[in-house]
């Protein structure tokens, strides 16, 4: 049965009933619960992706799992979610860790059943405990949602290693049997190759993805500064500083210490008088949370950045925008741009500058870009780190920036196979059951390791399996907490000049996608357009329709129309309960016409508006001719019509009042 999926909303968040679900929220919601299809929403900063997955979870019924990239993120929607009557379990680094693990025995043994685990994808990535609890009850496990999705793409700027890993992780709680798992991907900025990426990942065809026609943000007026002089564009920062006192600010500045990094400009603009703070990756997750808290409520303005402050953060009243830094794409630029009015349905609007110069722009390229990946020297030493020896090994890589760094490149080559997640140790374990006795005597350092012989009949998945099914039975008593490494597989003892070659050819491959998205970016400034112009072309750039780039002003319904009149119509029409679509598909033989406004009267009648905004411009009457002889010859009308004057508000009324005598008729 096909379900109101507004209706079902109110049911479950009771809290949130005033909240109307958007149709893209709606189409997301249907293509999970109905269709039962792996799905891909790509919608705007603000646009509610949240919602998707929280009504689809809760629709689905048992335990949904969340893979988010900021601890901040995490504990927002679960608080959000506790406040409507929703279960949660958090899982990263700075969690209690006895808590967490007293949570897992119980969900593994069905002692709890929360609606929503939230995880870090590093966490996911590494703690073999928990994909174990999980594998456990995965029957329960009805959606799995990678949220910012793009972090996936081998391809894209903001990509972080372990997000590689989900699907090995579905993989492994499904055993092998994808068609068990519903993934749900939640972005608002891709580019095509990337979402092409994706969908191979996550097996979502064309069918299953929801994309936003309007990825716009034109409620955000767009500046672009081209400085000659670094002196200047710091003059240029303080200067709108000022202009913008008082209202929440965020400066984008990709470094954190030093001459010009985030932590001296806060100290600067607070000697300067501002209340300003800086954020960045290296602070601790509570010191970030406790920044985010008090920028929320008003007792910082201005928050100097790097981007660790983005993705999921939720303060729906920053007003201004400040890119000191250039990104380095279009997709990083307009998602830290959406950062500002969030709340653009509340009639939210905001400024975003962006100060550049050509210096910034070498820097960009060669530091940020070029050498953020690693050398030969540094694959060298990576390898002598993790290849002990050819066979079994213990990796411990998760503090280690360089191995983790490497390690992908392995991995795809085929120099390194990681066999499974585990631990480095059973010591402070009493062991009862025989069988893990017996595969321990077997090993090189039996009970204190599990460096495995290449022996068949050793195989270290199912003895960690074991463990597990023993520490989550009570058979095993752990007085310690497990530490977490891979069990890998070393092909080669050494890096060969072949195996060199090809990982530097895919290093080489990846830096030059990444010049060309930074080169296109670099293009689009320096065209120097206005606001809406820039908007569409970005638009254009992320895949949204032609045809649609022209409507860039919102109206009180929420839609997007092509001109100032065009909302004063849409607004009186909505103001007088008026049920109307904008620019909706007509069929005309092989052509095709959308009306400025299809209005359905009550008694079943429609009736079409057209705003001849341009008429006497010739171009422009040869048109609109083609299309009244369009409406004649296939619907036998002549639309309503509005013209272009100063007066427009007293003629779309004087209009809406005949059309309402008529549906009173």
């Amino acid at each position: 049965m096909e379900l109101n999926i507004q209706n079902e909303f109110e049911k479950i968040f009771p809290r949130l009933k005033e909240y109307e679900l958007t149709d893209l929220q709606v189409k997301s919601v249907k293509s999970i619960v109905e269709k039962g299809k792996n799905t891909l929403s790509i919608i705007q900063t603000g646009g509610g992706k949240s919602l998707i997955y929280w009504l689809s979870g809760k629709l689905l019924g048992g335990i949904t799992i969340v893979i988010s990239p900021l601890i901040a993120l995490m504990e927002e929607q679960a608080e959000k979610l506790e406040e409507n009557n929703c279960s949660t379990l958090m899982l990263h680094g700075q969690a209690d860790k006895n808590e967490q693990y007293e949570k897992l025995i119980e969900i593994a043994n069905g002692k709890f059943k929360p609606d929503f685990i939230f995880v870090s994808p590093e966490r996911m990535a590494t703690d073999g405990f928990f994909e174990y609890c999980v594998k456990r009850i995965n029957k329960q496990v009805k959606l799995i949602v990678v949220d910012e999705v793009h972090c996936v793409s081998q391809w894209g700027e903001n990509f972080r290693p372990f997000y590689r890993r989900i699907k090995d992780f579905i993989d492994n709680i499904y055993e092998n049997d994808y068609s068990k798992a519903k993934v749900l991907a939640l972005t608002a900025t891709i580019n095509p190759k990337e979402i092409k990426d994706i969908c191979e990942e996550f097996q979502i065809t064309t069918e299953g993805i929801v994309k936003s026609d309007m990825l716009m943000r034109n409620e955000i007026a767009l500046k672009v500064i081209e400085e000659v002089i670094e002196d200047d564009k710091e003059e240029h920062l303080w200067n709108i500083i000022k202009l913008h006192k008082g209202e929440k600010t965020l400066v984008y500045v990709y470094r954190k210490y030093n001459k010009r990094g985030v932590e001296q400009l806060a100290q600067i603009a607070n000697e300067r008088g501002y209340r300003a703070i800086y954020f960045h990756g290296d602070m601790t997750a509570n010191e970030r949370k406790n920044i985010i808290s008090k920028y929320k409520n008003n007792e910082y303005d201005i928050v100097f950045a790097t981007n660790a402050f983005g993705m999921g953060i939720d303060i729906e009243d920053i007003r201004v925008v400040v890119h000191f830094s250039i990104p380095e794409s279009i997709e990083q630029y307009y998602q830290e741009v959406g950062r500002a009015a969030r709340d653009a349905k509340k009639g939210g609007t905001a400024v975003a500058y962006l100060l550049y110069s050509d210096k910034n722009i070498l820097v960009k390229r060669k530091h940020f870009i070029n050498n953020s990946y690693p050398s030969l020297d540094m694959l060298k030493n990576a390898y002598k780190k993790i290849s002990n020896k050819v066979g079994l090994n213990l990796l411990y890589c998760f503090d280690d920036e360089e191995i983790n760094t490497c390690l992908p490149y392995f991995v795809n080559s085929g120099l390194i196979e990681i066999v499974c997640k585990g631990f480095s140790t059973f010591e402070n374990m009493e062991i009862q059951d025989e069988y893990l006795k017996n595969a321990l005597s077997k090993t090189i350092r039996p009970i204190t390791t599990i460096v495995f012989k290449k022996n068949p009949e050793i195989n270290p998945k199912e003895i960690i399996n074991k463990t597990y099914e023993d520490i989550i039975s009570g058979k095993i008593k752990l007085n310690k907490l497990l530490d977490k490494v891979l069990i890998i597989d070393v092909k080669e003892e050494k890096l060969s000049d072949e195996k060199i070659n090809e990982i530097l050819k895919s290093i080489e491959d990846k830096k030059e996608y990444r010049n060309e998205l930074f080169n296109y970016f670099v293009y689009i400034l320096k065209k120097k357009l206005d606001s809406n112009f820039l908007h569409q072309e970005i638009a254009n750039y992320l895949g949204v329709d032609r045809y649609k780039l022209g409507r860039v002003y919102s109206t009180s319904k929420g839609d997007r129309v092509r001109s100032k009149s065009e909302v004063i119509i849409a607004n009186l029409l909505y103001e007088h309960n008026i049920n109307y679509k904008y620019e909706e598909k007509l069929i005309c033989g092989d052509k095709e016409i959308y009306p400025d406004f299809t209005i359905y009267l009550d008694n079943g009648e429609k009736v079409f508006w057209e705003h001849l905004g341009w008429i006497g411009i010739e171009n422009y009457d040869k048109r609109w001719i083609e299309k009244l002889e369009l409406y004649e010859k296939y619907y036998n009308v002549i639309p309503e019509k509005t013209y272009e004057t100063a007066s427009i508000s007293d003629a779309a009324t004087k209009k809406i009042e005949e059309i309402q005598k008529r549906n009173a008729n």
